[in-house]
């Protein structure tokens, strides 16, 4: 009955180590994140468009006289 006994557990071992290392090792590699950076020098429309305003209220600002202006009359 040992000699019985011996097998089966031999062949038990034997087939369930078979089965566990049959996938093989699992290794999990982790890659970088790759992020797009956006470029140092890109400025956009807005602050250009700001600027332009400015610029035209400064110069192009109403008259600070309050006066109003002479009619010339018409040449007939």
């Amino acid at each position: 009955m040992n000699r019985l006994l011996t097998a089966v557990v031999a062949s038990t071992i034997s087939l369930s180590a078979a089965t566990a290392y049959a996938g093989g090792p699992v290794i999990i590699a982790e890659e970088p994140e790759v992020v797009a950076e956006a470029p140092a020098s890109s400025v956009g429309i807005l602050p250009l468009l700001l600027v332009g305003v400015v610029l035209c209220v400064a110069l192009c600002g109403g008259s600070s006289n309050d006066r109003p202006r002479e009619q010339l009359p018409p040449d007939v």
